[in-house]
């Protein structure tokens, strides 16, 4: 047999060392979608070169603007951009999976883990999460802010992200420095020949259709299994603003409205995926392994299994619908005009993400001090991110 074309022999490498990468950013990217665009940017972007950082960027703003989990959405997108569908759906199981055996791992073993001493290892975790979302608030800046517009679109976007920190307002604020700056289009150039616009609309079709099948099925079947499917799909169809939206949604229905688990054990399993790399919405495995206790490690393996299928899923169709015709929507003045905005209000994002992320902490020099370190050694650009991750962890397991 003829060996492959040397441009298919090309592509596949670059996509097995693309999926290298991902796996290095599922393993070593904690902090949720800020510090993960920081570490997507210095790695996918500064390093690799797979895209631009502006084409990141727009990815980012674009899966800002849907349901479901944002750096999950983002980084399969890339695949796809990379190497079509099968790129992508290698792409997503590859990030998320650290994450979710992880989280599968807690559900399972839950009453055996010791909290306090969870909590000590991973102590200087957040405060070097909180300097890679500074780094990456900078870097954005640099990279997006060129006119006094910009500037105007950042300042305000960090101050409403900050005083009113709403889910809805994300989207919102996105949307609406896309039309500030939409009205400047005329200064775009023109695109000649331009390709028409082709929606596909199997992914939303399918989108729609898993929805209403699994609340039907559900209803009448009365399956655990199925029940739970339907109850992450839903939250994943209808959650903005990433892992931290889902906290209270998930504790109303599964801790105060269903008894699935006790508060204690919610936040338990909370804390942990906030300390843990990759998606937060990896949250949902432990939920469903918990909700399906009753029937043993079999039944809370499958529960898991339903909980991270069912919360990635929608999301995951939504992108793909839309990243299939996005560049041809860039063919419009009016829809490219639109990017200043909103990569700006993107940027302002993330330095709104830089002070709600560091306030939680305890205002202590240590963990200032470590924010600080973090925000240098990054801007140096000679140390690897994984290494600094690996690091905090050591400390905190030395020093509890």
């Amino acid at each position: 047999m003829a060996p492959p074309p040397r441009g298919d022999r090309t592509r596949r490498v670059r996509g097995l060392i693309f999926l290298k990468d991902v796996a290095a950013l599922g393993l070593t990217a904690f902090g949720g979608p800020q510090a993960h665009t920081a570490m997507m940017l210095r790695l996918l972007v500064d390093k690799r070169r797979y895209l631009s950082a502006a084409e990141l960027l727009e990815l980012g703003a674009l899966c800002q603007v849907l349901p479901g989990p944002t750096s999950t959405q983002t980084i399969t997108a890339v695949g796809f951009r990379l190497g079509g569908p099968n790129l992508a759906y290698l792409t997503l199981l590859v990030w998320m999976l650290p994450s979710v055996l992880i989280m599968t791992a807690a559900g399972l073993s839950m009453s055996y883990l010791d909290k306090e001493q969870v909590a000590q290892v991973v102590r200087f975790v957040q405060p070097v999460a909180v300097g890679f979302v500074a780094y990456s608030a900078y870097k954005i800046a640099e990279k997006v802010i060129h006119t006094k517009t910009s500037v105007a679109l950042l300042v305000v976007s960090a101050w409403t992200a900050y005083f009113f920190q709403l889910p809805w307002a994300l989207p919102l604020l996105l949307l609406a420095g896309g039309l500030v700056t939409t009205f400047r289009y005329r200064k775009m150039p023109l695109v000649k020949d331009k390709q028409p616009l082709q929606i596909e609309w199997a992914n939303f079709v399918l989108w729609l259709g898993v929805l209403v099948a699994a609340a039907v099925l559900g209803h009448y079947t009365r399956l655990l299994p199925v029940r739970l499917f339907e109850n992450f799909y839903r939250n994943g169809s209808l959650v903005f603003g990433g892992g931290q939206v889902l906290a209270p949604l998930f504790y109303a229905e599964f801790v105060d409205f269903k008894g699935y688990l006790t508060g204690p054990e919610f936040l338990s399993g909370y804390g942990l995926t906030q300390a843990l790399p990759g998606p937060n919405f990896s949250f949902a495995a432990y939920v469903g392994a918990l909700a399906m206790r009753e029937y043993g490690p079999g039944g809370q393996l499958l529960g898991a299994l339903v909980g991270a299928a069912g919360i990635f899923m929608p999301g995951t169709l939504l992108i793909f619908f839309l990243i299939r015709f996005w560049d041809q929507l860039k063919q419009y003045r009016v829809i490219k005009a639109s990017l200043e905005g909103i990569n700006a209000v993107s940027a302002g994002l993330v330095c709104a993400a830089t002070f709600l992320l560091y306030h939680p902490l305890p205002d202590t020099t240590t963990n200032l001090t470590l924010v600080v370190a973090t925000f240098l050694i990054l801007l140096w650009d000679k140390v690897p991110s994984y290494l600094l991750i690996l690091g905090a962890l050591a400390a905190g397991a030395l020093l509890r």
